[in-house]
């Protein structure tokens, strides 16, 4: 019993509350699902989503807006006409079959790398906000100290197995130089596994010789160190930004999304099956391409799912199709043999509200029951994604946490203790001083630390917070406690003095940088 577990048992009932609320910094292993996987479609729909799929795919064709992709796609036998490349089943087949099952994420720190694939998932914050509500709840424009922010409360947050990327944009900076500085940011202020920018193949060739500095050539080369994502342009079209930032990714043995970005009922059809038969068929088209580039390299069947209100056209968050094509989809990418991402904790709500919170809640748990492997957008995501909530942030990385213990499923290996427990204590009495109680009284059951269950009393007397105000102070207490997980020296220096050289070589301007 070591001197903190001394003085809880000594303390009593305020010690252990205490120690419940003091943060604890660890990182969870990557989630091992025992949760029963719920599967909507028998074998025979199925298959019957994957004859349409692939009938798409021979029939109307992807268009691929890249002279490269195209060159490449004829020397692999498919039939090019124009920009639109029609691919023969068998071939796509043969292609997707040379996609690993899963693999090991090398972290910075190797005690954080991560299994990857098959049971295993992992969760990752939101990215992309171009706003955020901010310590104060404030909504405005993030500067990169505001990113750099969030980088520090994922590393701060256990659930959370990544700092992903840009989870909001630093408008502080140059567009052309923003990938340098946000790729800095996941690696200096977290020693978790990351993502890299995919803004343009520029760019993402500057990700990977920032890894290669991190990392080394040779490690990059036996395992995945990061992982990029490439949006599709629904329905059916791949164009050269992404294309060519999958290339920079693939080339160097480094794991892509390849993801439909699917607004529901605007850029599908209107209808759950047929809009997943065409998301199935985008997203094996890029996944099949990853193999044209590089044979055997990882990549992840991804989407981005949103339905759009037939009313107002707005997208939104937590709908029942949306679940119910997470459930599809994951039934799929298993049928393939390929790891799979999806979205999680989505919310439509412009504040951290009571809709914010169904909304998430919807979401995740389908998600988990659904067997995604790749969990992005776990924490933060409100207003469709256009700003990331520091309250959200940290109570969906609590979410995360309180689905990590259920997706675990049931523990047996107390059992017998705890039966043993049952004929000590008898009828009528009481469990809480027995030892069995306070062996596990931390494990037992999930004891949040932002969720309010006190008497309507004592939460007046401790100042009546509602969530919002709980997380902020509990995200400013994380920040006052943040230790940074210092990167090398050499390494530090040998990244500084890439980006300064690269802010050299690329002009300075609101614009990608594809030419230099």
């Amino acid at each position: 019993m070591d001197a903190v577990e001394r003085k809880v048992r000594a303390g009593g009932r305020g010690a252990r509350r205490a120690m419940r609320a003091a943060p604890d910094f660890g990182m969870l292993p990557a989630l091992e699902r025992n949760l029963p996987l719920c599967e909507m479609m028998d074998e025979e729909q199925v298959a019957r989503i994957d004859d349409a799929s692939m009938a798409i795919l021979e029939d109307v064709g992807v268009v691929f807006r890249d002279e490269i992709a195209l060159e490449d796609w004829r020397r692999a036998g498919a039939d090019v006409r124009g920009e639109t490349v029609h691919l023969d089943r068998g071939l796509v087949r043969e292609l997707i079959a040379s996609i690993p099952s899963g693999w090991t994420y090398r972290a910075r720190n190797v005690e954080r790398s991560l299994p990857f694939g098959g049971k295993h998932s992992i969760f990752v914050p939101m990215t992309g906000a171009p706003f955020l509500r901010d310590l104060d709840d404030v909504r405005r424009w993030p500067t990169v100290a505001d990113l750099n922010m969030f980088h520090k409360l994922s590393h701060m947050s256990p659930a959370l197995h990544s700092t992903a990327h840009h989870i909001v944009e630093p408008m502080d900076m140059k567009v052309s130089h923003r990938h340098l500085h946000i790729t800095y940011s996941s690696m200096k202020y977290s020693d978790k596994t990351f993502m890299g920018m995919t803004t343009s193949g520029k760019n993402a060739e500057d990700v990977m010789d920032m890894c290669e500095i991190l990392f080394g050539r040779d490690v990059m080369e036996a395992t995945p160190v990061v992982t990029g994502n490439c949006n599709g342009n629904s329905p059916l079209v791949w164009d050269e930004t992404m294309l060519s930032a999958m290339r920079a990714f693939c080339r160097r043995n480094q794991p892509v999304l390849c993801s439909p970005f699917v607004l529901g009922g605007a850029n599908t059809p209107a209808s759950v099956a047929p809009a997943v038969a065409q998301l199935n068929a985008e997203a094996l088209s890029a996944l099949a391409y990853t193999q044209v580039i590089r044979k055997g390299c990882p990549a992840i069947y991804g989407h981005y799912l949103s339905t759009v209100s037939m009313k107002s056209g707005a997208p939104m968050a937590g709908t029942p199709e949306i679940s119910l094509m997470n459930y599809m989809i994951g039934q799929m990418a298993r049928f393939y043999g390929v790891p799979w991402r999806t979205s999680n904790n989505l919310g439509g709500a412009k504040t951290f509200d009571a809709q914010a919170g169904y909304e998430s809640a919807m979401t995740m748990n389908a998600v988990l029951h659904a067997g995604a492997n790749y969990i992005w957008h776990s924490a933060g995501w409100n207003e469709a994604g256009m700003h990331c909530s520091v309250a959200k942030f940290v109570v969906d990385a609590e979410m995360c946490a309180m689905g990590y213990r259920m997706a675990e499923g049931i523990r047996w290996d107390d059992f017998e203790e705890g039966l043993a427990a049952v004929r000590d204590i008898g009828p009528g009495g009481h469990y809480l001083g027995h030892p069995h109680t306070q062996a596990n009284f931390e494990r037992a059951f999930f004891m949040p630390k932002l969720f309010d269950n006190n008497s309507i009393e004592q939460w007046q007397a401790e100042g009546a917070l509602e969530i919002t105000e709980r997380a902020l102070q509990y995200a400013k207490k994380l920040l006052r406690e943040y230790e940074e997980p210092k990167l090398d020296e050499g390494i530090d220096e040998a990244l500084r003095d890439y980006i300064a050289r690269r802010e050299r070589e690329i002009p300075a301007v609101d614009a990608l940088n594809t030419d230099y």
